[in-house]
C-alpha cells in the first residue's frame, strides 16, 4: 500500500498503532488519514473520534480499512466517528489510489486558497493603512485651499475673483467631505472609531445641518416637520454626519424641483426617528447594494465616493438602530433611521468593529443643544408640533 501511494511531492507517513499515529497528524500537515479499524492499543473507531475532538486534526478526511464483513451497523458507526469511506480488504489499488488523489489535491486547493487570502489580507490592511494616512496627510493643504478661498471672497474687488472663491470654497468642502468620508471608513474597519455619547437635541442638529446647506442656497429646497421631545443620547458629531449625508443624497439624487421633506419623530418614549423623502427612484438593482462602501446608485456621478450611505448604515447600527429604505415611482424614495432614545448605556449592543466611549461630564437640562428654533426660522420650511405635556 505505501508502494502504491508513493510519488513525487507525496510523502507517505507508517504508524504502528493509534498513539503513534496520533502524535504524527499533531505534528504533520496530512492531507488524508487511512486507519486500519483493528491496531494494537487502540482500534480505528476511538482514533477518529480524538482526531475529530482536536482543532488542529478535525478538518483531515479519514478512510477505514477492514478486513472484516460489510456490517451496517460498523459503517454508522465509522461515519459517527467522522470518516468519510470505508475500503475492504483486499483494497483494489485503482480505487485507494483514485480516492487519495482526490484528497490530495483537495489539500493543495486549501493551501493555496490559504494563501491567497493572507496575501489579500496583508494587501487589504496595507491599503486601509494608506487610506488613512493619505486621507490624514490630505488636511493640511486642504485647510490652506480654504482659507484662500475665504480671503479671496471677502476681499475680491470684482465678480470674477469672488466667483473663483466660491468655486474653491465649494470644491474644498465637498473634498474635505470625502477626506473625512475615507477617514470615517478606515476606522470602521480598523476598529479605531468611537463613540462618545452626550445629551442632545436632534432638532438643533438637524438646524445646523440646514445652516451649513444654506450658503449653497440648497436649504430652500428643505422641509422639515418637528414633532415631540427630540432629547436623546447619541454620539452628536456622527449623528450630524448621519443627517448630512441623508439630506445631501436626497437633494443631489432626487428631483431637483420638488422639495426634500425631513420629518423628526420624538413622539414615542424609546426611540428617536427620522425620514427623509424624496422624488427620485432607486433602481431595484441598487436596492441590494445600498449601503455597499464605494457604491452610487448613477454610474457617471463624480460628486461622491459613494460611501454616504455606507456611513450612515455602520452609524446607526453602532448607536444600535436600524435604517430602512423604500422606493417607488408612485411614492418617491424614504429614508427612514430608527435611533434609541437613551444610547451608549449598553457597550455590547455595539458592533466589534467599534468601541463605546463616554463623555467626561453631562450637560444640565434635559438636552445638551438648544432647542427647536420657531417656525419662522430662515432656513426652508418648518412644521414644528411641541411635546404632549407631562
Amino acid at each position: 500500500m505505501e508502494a502504491l501511494l508513493n510519488r513525487p511531492g507525496v510523502r507517505v507517513l507508517r504508524a504502528r498503532s493509534g498513539t503513534e499515529a496520533l502524535e504524527m497528524l499533531l505534528q504533520h500537515d496530512v492531507a488524508a488519514a487511512l486507519f486500519d479499524v483493528h491496531m494494537p492499543g487502540m482500534d480505528g473507531f476511538e482514533l477518529a473520534e480524538l482526531v475529530r475532538g482536536s482543532q488542529r486534526t478535525r478538518h483531515i478526511p479519514i478512510i477505514f480499512l477492514t478486513a472484516a464483513a460489510a456490517d451496517q451497523q460498523r459503517s454508522f458507526r465509522g461515519y459517527d466517528a467522522g470518516a468519510v469511506d470505508f475500503l475492504h480488504k483486499p483494497v483494489e489499488p485503482h480505487v485507494l489510489v483514485s480516492k487519495i488523489s482526490v484528497f490530495i489535491e483537495m489539500h493543495r486547493q486549501r493551501r493555496q486558497l490559504a494563501q491567497q487570502m493572507e496575501e489579500l489580507q496583508r494587501a487589504l490592511q496595507l491599503n486601509e493603512m494608506f487610506t488613512a494616512v493619505l486621507s490624514h496627510d490630505l488636511r493640511t493643504p486642504l485647510s490652506v485651499v480654504k482659507l484662500s478661498a475665504e480671503l479671496l471672497l471677502m476681499q475680491g474687488k470684482d465678480e470674477i475673483s469672488r466667483t473663483i472663491g466660491q468655486r474653491l470654497k465649494s470644491s474644498s468642502a465637498r473634498m474635505s467631505r470625502m477626506v473625512e468620508q475615507l477617514l470615517d471608513v478606515s476606522r470602521l474597519r480598523s476598529g479605531g472609531l468611537r463613540l462618545s455619547y452626550t445629551q442632545a437635541d436632534l432638532s438643533a442638529l438637524c438646524e445646523q445641518i440646514l445652516a451649513e446647506l444654506d450658503l449653497g442656497g440648497a436649504s430652500a429646497r428643505v422641509q422639515v416637520q418637528a414633532e415631540g421631545d427630540l432629547c436623546g443620547r447619541f454620539d452628536v458629531d456622527r449623528m450630524l454626519q448621519v443627517l448630512a449625508n441623508l439630506v445631501g443624497n436626497a437633494l443631489e439624487h432626487g428631483d431637483a424641483h420638488s422639495p426634500v421633506h425631513v420629518r423628526l419623530d420624538g413622539t414615542q418614549a424609546e426611540v428617536l426617528k427620522v425620514a427623509v423623502h424624496n422624488q427620485g427612484v432607486i433602481p431595484p438593482s441598487v436596492m441590494t447594494r445600498l449601503f455597499e462602501p464605494y457604491h452610487r446608485c448613477d454610474g457617471t456621478t463624480p460628486g461622491g465616493l459613494g460611501l454616504g450611505l455606507y456611513i450612515v448604515e455602520r452609524f446607526i447600527t453602532a448607536h444600535g438602530g436600524q435604517v430602512v429604505v423604500h422606493s417607488s415611482p408612485e411614492h418617491g424614495t424614504v429614508l427612514e433611521v430608527t435611533l434609541p432614545r437613551h444610547g451608549g448605556h449598553a457597550a455590547s449592543d455595539a458592533p466589534p468593529a467599534l468601541a463605546i466611549g463616554e463623555p467626561p461630564a453631562a450637560a444640565e437640562g434635559p438636552c445638551a443643544s438648544p432647542a427647536w428654533p420657531p417656525s419662522e426660522a430662515r432656513h426652508g420650511t418648518r412644521t414644528t408640533t411641541p411635546p404632549p405635556p407631562a
